[in-house]
């Protein structure tokens, strides 16, 4: 059994981390850790807001053991109290924590704060499973026993799983990009109030649009000599914020470098969905990306829990006549699970069985 640490616990993305680990058969949380205003408490404690309201934003509910499990100061940890850290903290506490930890474990990690260092892999397992040879360079240039590897951008995510299959067989040479995203994304303090969002669309997110266009070239590179090669392909991002709880939704507009139809590429997508299977990761969903047929799909309410949340739905997928061999869809990607905490599991899962990550 590999031993978990949960960083960041009482946020919504670690409370995605404490639904996908808590009855995992490979993973077991044996800690618990957020800011020092909640250590000392017990979970389900530190979970009450200054109402005593319990704060808890996921479908599933937590296992009682996990709710009487005591939260520990994050800063007092250090990286030999367990095998795997997994980090759902924000930019600049993970800058100073997670490599305290990597210098003895691995960090798996929701941060940006690493996601530009060229020697740390940003992962998506089936789209650049060999960049996790990253790690390898990472230890022996900083001189740690642990690493620290990087979930993408929750926007960047989706986006990147459903281009792979239309880049491998086609190639692709510019994508313009336009998300609605949801209010779970902006995190709980995210500064998207109430009464803003209320019958209206935020037509802004900062640092959004650079994050989506900077990671989907970096995770659909090419592994060099110890460095990725960003994908020589040109990507254009408008991100908004829509009043939509989880499930990001994005059009997206694709130019390939060879003529695709329509159904050519369904069938690329169709074909590339069942990646994962013979690895037999126990979050791997049977279909990396569902292809529907309903024009009015896909809708968050109804497809974002497909494959418990880590399917990428496209639908209305059609020519584009304005772009060069042009192709266009709309997708759906659950931006908490897949685009967070059980897609950082997934990876962790992938780490374990490529023999990068040891417990017991």
């Amino acid at each position: 059994m590999i031993r978990a640490a949960v960083i960041g616990a009482t946020g919504i993305v670690g409370q995605q981390f404490v639904v996908a680990l808590q009855r995992h058969p490979w993973f077991k949380i044996v800690h618990l850790a957020a800011s020092e205003r909640s250590a000392g408490k017990r979970y389900r404690e530190a979970l009450r807001d200054q109402r005593g309201a319990f704060q808890w934003y996921c479908d599933e509910a937590p296992d009682s053991a996990v709710l009487d499990m005591p939260v520990v100061d994050a800063s007092a940890l250090e990286g030999t109290e367990a095998d795997v850290y997994f980090s759902g903290l924000e930019t600049e506490a993970a800058r100073e924590l997670e490599p305290r930890y990597a210098r003895h474990a691995a960090v798996v990690s929701t941060a940006r704060a690493f996601r530009d260092e060229p020697d740390v892999p940003v992962l998506i397992p089936g789209v650049n499973s060999d960049h996790l040879h990253l790690v390898e360079r990472q230890q022996k240039q900083r001189g740690w026993k642990g690493y620290i590897v990087t979930q993408p951008n929750c926007t960047a995510t989706g986006m990147a799983i459903t281009l792979k299959p239309i880049m491998d067989r086609f190639g692709v040479d510019q994508v313009l990009m336009t998300s609605l995203q949801a209010l779970s994304g902006a995190g709980r303090a995210g500064g998207v109030l109430g009464l803003d969002i209320l019958d209206n669309v935020i037509p802004f997110i900062p640092n959004e649009e650079e994050r989506v266009e900077i990671e989907s070239r970096k995770i659909l590179g090419r592994l060099g000599e110890g460095a990725i090669q960003p994908a020589d392909i040109r990507v254009s991002a408008t991100c908004t914020r829509v009043n939509v709880r989880d499930g990001h939704t994005e059009a997206v507009y694709v130019s390939t470098r060879k003529p695709a139809s329509v159904e050519e590429v369904r069938q690329a997508m169709e074909e590339y969905a069942v990646s994962l299977q013979p690895l037999g990761l126990p979050s791997a969903p049977d279909h990396l990306i569902l292809v529907s047929d309903d024009p009015f799909r896909p809708q968050p309410r109804l497809d974002r829990t497909a494959e418990d949340g880590m399917a990428t739905v496209v639908g209305r997928l059609r020519r584009d006549g304005a772009l060069a061999n042009g192709i266009k869809y709309v997708l759906l990607s659950h931006n908490t699970k897949m685009g967070a905490a059980k897609g950082a599991v997934l990876m962790a899962e992938l780490l374990k069985k490529d023999g990068f990550l040891r417990g017991d």
